[in-house]
C-alpha cells in the first residue's frame, strides 16, 4: 500500500485547476492519525490548489480519520459518506466544502 505522502503526491494534478473547486478559495486541513498518519493541507486559491505538508494556520474545513481509511477513500474503497455516518471521518468547519471535495476525491 502506497504512503500517505505518495498519496497526496498522487492527488497533486487532481487538485491543481478542478472545475468543481472553480472561484473557491479554502483550505482543507486533514489530521491523519494511526500508522504513517500525518498533517497535511490543500489550499485553493480561486480554484487553483496545492497540496502542503504540515498544518494550515487558519483552516476553513478540518478532516479526521485514520490515515488507513484516508487512504481508502482516495483509492475508491471507502464511501465518504458512509465513512462521515460510521464516524470514521470527522468534520470541523463548513459542510459544503467537504461535499466539494468528496466530489473531486471520488
Amino acid at each position: 500500500m502506497a504512503t500517505l505522502k505518495e498519496v497526496f503526491e498522487g492527488m497533486k494534478e487532481k487538485v491543481a485547476q478542478p472545475p468543481e473547486m472553480q472561484g473557491i478559495s479554502a483550505v482543507y486541513q486533514f489530521v491523519l492519525e494511526g500508522e504513517d498518519g500525518g498533517n497535511y493541507y490543500i489550499a485553493f486559491s480561486n480554484g487553483a490548489g496545492e497540496i502542503k505538508e504540515g498544518t494550515a494556520e487558519n483552516p476553513s474545513i478540518t478532516i479526521t480519520m485514520a490515515s488507513s481509511d484516508f487512504k481508502d477513500l482516495v483509492a475508491g474503497n471507502l464511501n465518504a459518506m458512509s465513512a462521515f455516518m460510521s464516524g470514521k471521518l470527522k468534520i470541523k468547519g463548513d459542510m459544503m466544502l467537504a461535499m466539494k471535495l468528496q466530489s473531486l476525491l471520488g
